[in-house]
C-alpha cells in the first residue's frame, strides 16, 4: 500500500475512534471524521464507502497493534480459565468506551460482524483440534454460531455492566459459560 494511503487511512481511523470515545456513533458524520483527520470529504470517499467500515477497519488496526487476538485452542481444551482469554479481554476492558459503543444498543453491526466472524473462525478451528465428539452430527458452522452466539452475549452482558467487573471475572464467565455445558452430568 502506497505510503500517503496509509497515512490517510490511519488519521480517518485515529479520528474516528477519537470521535467515538467522545460522541454516540449515530451523532458522528463523515464532515466531522474528515475535519478531525485534517482531509477532504472526497479522500474519505477515496479510501471508506461508509463509516462503518472506517470503523471496524479501525477497531482491527487497535486489535492488532495490541497484540489482542481471540485465544486459539489446539488439542483439549483446559479446565481453568486461559490466560490468553484474559487477555484477549483485557483489550476489551482497556478500549471500554468504544467496545460499549460497537457493541451494545445503537451499536455498529459492521464491526460487531467483523469480531463475530473472528471469534467463530476460532471457535470452529477450536473445536476441530480439539477432537471433541460432543458435537457428533451437527455442522461445525451450526456449532461455531452457537459458540460465538454465546461468547458474545457474555462480553456485551460484561460490558453493559457499571461498574465494569475485572477482566478476570468476565474471563471466568466466559469460560464457564462455553465449556459449563460439556461438564454437565446428567442422571440416567
Amino acid at each position: 500500500m502506497d505510503s500517503r494511503v496509509a497515512r490517510t487511512r490511519t488519521s480517518l481511523q485515529h479520528a474516528l475512534l477519537a470521535l467515538a470515545l467522545e460522541h454516540p456513533l449515530d451523532d458522528i458524520t463523515i464532515g466531522s471524521i474528515t475535519e478531525r483527520a485534517g482531509v477532504n470529504r472526497s479522500s474519505f470517499y477515496q479510501h471508506y464507502s461508509d463509516k462503518e467500515t472506517l470503523l471496524a477497519d479501525a477497531l482491527d488496526a487497535i486489535e492488532a497493534e495490541a497484540g489482542a487476538q481471540v485465544p486459539a485452542f489446539d488439542g483439549p481444551l483446559p479446565t481453568q480459565t486461559p490466560s490468553d482469554l484474559v487477555s484477549y479481554l483485557r483489550h476489551f476492558e482497556t478500549h471500554v468506551v468504544l467496545y460499549r459503543r460497537v457493541l451494545l444498543e445503537g451499536g455498529s453491526s459492521v464491526a460487531a460482524g467483523r469480531i463475530r466472524s473472528r471469534l467463530e473462525l476460532a471457535a470452529r478451528e477450536g473445536i476441530l483440534s480439539s477432537g471433541s465428539t460432543a458435537f457428533e452430527g451437527i455442522p461445525i458452522e451450526v456449532i461455531g454460531a452457537g459458540i460465538t452466539g454465546s461468547a458474545l452475549a457474555v462480553i456485551e452482558n460484561w460490558l453493559a455492566r457499571d461498574p465494569l467487573p475485572p477482566v478476570e471475572v468476565a474471563a471466568s464467565w466466559l469460560w464457564h459459560v462455553l465449556i459449563g455445558p460439556g461438564q454437565l452430568r446428567f442422571n440416567d
